[in-house]
């Protein structure tokens, strides 16, 4: 599996920019015959919320171009972009995936917004996970802050090789981002795919990069710098199988209910 991890200097709220650069890194990333390419989070906007501006109604031209990128270039797509349903007041955080042939394989809205950041005040939260298939590898993915609710992961953890994480993380919580990605594939006994952007926003906060692929041990495999928007890693789905064969942790998770104490 050769993925091709895309640390997008994000230009702010300009999809026209953006688009011609998910065109150029997409040709790049089946000319070095890479199976998936992967978007950070809100790649055609930056992380706005000025939804009435970066929002699209449906499926609309950021889905298109996408769609077509994926079947002209004969690679799956990985993207996250902002939507919003006619009339509504909030958006969603969204993250699609496209097949070789151009085709939506799978949606995932971002189920924990940053309220950090008011983003819970322009975006709804998602209720559902999603597994789907990469040529032969079962995978998930999820958004940003998503990251810090390791329940999420547990969800689709029994199904999914690999989890790929899109993010616009800041440089002030590198370390939170490198910790949190290497803590959820050690639980999972997974491929943890790390995609964050580079760069500074229209808020003036800075983008790390750091990239990361964690092997199902644990095992950093590779990590992006901040400066370099197209990078590649290579890594073997079947390792996940041999792990779990090995070290058959999963097998004794529990959910024990919660029960209350009285004085």
């Amino acid at each position: 599996m050769k993925a091709a991890l895309i640390q997008l200097n994000t230009a702010w709220e300009s999809k026209k920019a953006n688009f011609e650069r998910a065109d150029f890194f997409v040709k790049k990333a089946a000319e070095e015959e890479c199976t998936v390419i992967v978007f950070p989070e809100m790649f055609s906007t930056g992380f706005s919320m000025n939804i009435h501006t970066v929002a699209e109604e449906g499926y609309g031209e950021t889905a298109s171009l996408l769609a077509g990128l994926a079947k002209k270039n004969n690679i799956n797509i990985i993207a996250g972009f902002p939507i919003k349903a006619p009339g509504a007041e909030k958006a969603r955080n969204m993250a699609a995936v496209f097949n070789r042939r151009g085709l939506p394989h799978a949606t995932y809205t971002k189920i924990h917004p940053f309220s950090y950041a008011g983003e819970d005040k322009y975006y709804i939260a998602g209720t559902d996970t999603v597994v789907f298939d990469i040529d032969g590898m079962p995978s998930s993915v999820f958004i940003c802050y998503d990251l810090r609710f390791p329940e999420v992961f547990r969800k689709v953890a029994g199904e999914a090789h690999a989890i790929f994480v899109i993010a616009n993380w800041p440089s002030e919580r590198k370390g939170h981002w490198e910790t949190l990605l290497k803590a959820r594939a050690i639980e999972n006994e997974c491929f943890i795919i790390g995609v964050n952007r580079t760069g500074t926003d229209g808020n003036g906060i800075h983008y790390p990069g750091a990239s990361c692929v964690i092997g199902p041990a644990g095992n950093v495999i590779w990590s992006g710098n901040e400066t370099d928007e197209f990078t590649t890693c290579e890594f073997d789905p079947d390792e996940v199988d041999r792990i779990r064969s090995q070290f058959p942790f999963l097998d004794d998770m529990k959910y024990p209910e919660a029960t209350s104490c009285t004085p």
